[in-house]
């Protein structure tokens, strides 16, 4: 009974008004014959929280909630069948566009506390996390020789740990591979571990006015041009802040580059940028602010349901066109599909 209570107070936050102008522009109440896209809404967003593993869970899950139904706006519990039906034929759009709708009404707000920063550029986290695959149901994601997988190359944004653009190829593209493709903002930031330490790649974020944020590898080759003084009395973890040219054809620029003594975990981590006027500590932070984008990956692993990844019928579409959302695989012609029930 808690458990609805509190879900009713979440569905409460959606603005059905909204919903109610989407629906009536796209007509997928045309044909209803009493479950509506409202209570397909509601049905679905069951399954997420109370993790159902089927239809005949969502269905049985609401159906034992009959007294507190009207809060949800629903007034009966749809069968199994009606949601099969429903979720093979009713235009997923409706749902897409509500999203962004309910994105750009609410705003994206961390739940949790965060470093703020005084820097007015837009702040972005880049990484990838590896999700595995059945290789011979998924014969295009090549992983290893007996296993499959995908690989989601994520950007999140910092103010409200969302993504703003996710790539998903197979397992074996490298992870600066990976990121060629992200939407670049100028005068943004984008922040990075090594494994996005491609001279290239960070030579055509810099061309584009793009600030970057990496943690470099170890054999980096440089020479020293000029030691930056450290502030006195204050931020002792920061070890070292000097202005270094590489010796690198694939980026001929000069670079900062900051030590840094991580205390929780024992060691040095060392960073290069290509802004100069920020102070120190400010990259310290921003590089220590990476550690939400791994938080998101747990989250997303843990909480949603996801049952099959690949192409069928009316399943919850993710176009590559969205800026949101860019979801790529080898044989959906840059569309990854994602059942989630």
């Amino acid at each position: 009974m808690t458990k609805v209570t509190l879900f009713s107070q979440i569905i409460g936050k959606l603005s059905k008004e909204i919903f109610k102008k989407l629906v009536k522009e796209k007509q997928t109440d045309k044909y209803q014959k009493g479950f509506n896209s409202w209570t397909h809404l509601v049905s679905m967003l069951f399954c997420q929280f109370a993790k159902s593993q089927s239809v005949r869970d969502i269905s049985n899950g609401l159906r034992s909630a009959t007294g507190n139904l009207n809060h949800l706006g629903v007034e009966t519990a749809p069968s199994k069948s009606s949601l099969s039906y429903q979720n093979a034929r009713r235009d997923w759009t409706l749902f897409r566009d509500y999203y962004y709708k309910l994105l750009s009404y609410l705003g994206q707000q961390a739940g949790f506390k965060q470093v703020k920063f005084r820097i007015k550029s837009k702040i972005f986290l880049l990484d990838s996390s590896t999700i595995s695959l059945c290789l011979s149901l998924f014969d295009w994601a090549k992983y290893k020789t007996a296993k499959g997988a995908v690989k989601m190359h994520t950007l999140p944004d910092y103010d409200g740990n969302l993504p703003v653009y996710v790539n998903i190829t197979d397992g074996k593209t490298a992870d600066n591979k990976g990121a060629y493709d992200i939407p670049l903002v100028k005068g943004s930031v984008i922040v990075a571990d090594r494994f996005y330490n491609d001279f290239h790649l960070l030579n055509i974020w810099d061309s584009n006015g793009v600030f970057f944020v990496i943690r470099h590898k170890e054999n980096l080759k440089y020479t020293l041009v000029k030691e930056l003084d450290l502030p006195e009395n204050k931020h002792e973890h920061i070890l070292k802040d000097i202005i270094i040219e590489l010796k690198n054809e694939k980026y001929s620029k000069r670079l900062r580059r900051v030590t840094v003594w991580n205390d929780e975990k024992g060691f040095i981590v060392e960073i290069i940028t290509n802004n100069f006027k920020w102070a120190v500590n400010t990259i310290s932070e921003l590089y220590k602010s990476r550690w939400q984008i791994e938080i998101f990956f747990r989250e997303i692993k843990q909480l949603i349901i996801c049952r099959n990844i690949g192409k069928c019928g009316n399943d919850t579409d993710l176009d590559g066109a969205d800026y949101h959302s860019r979801l790529k695989s080898p044989q959906s012609n840059g569309k990854i599909r994602m059942a989630f029930i």
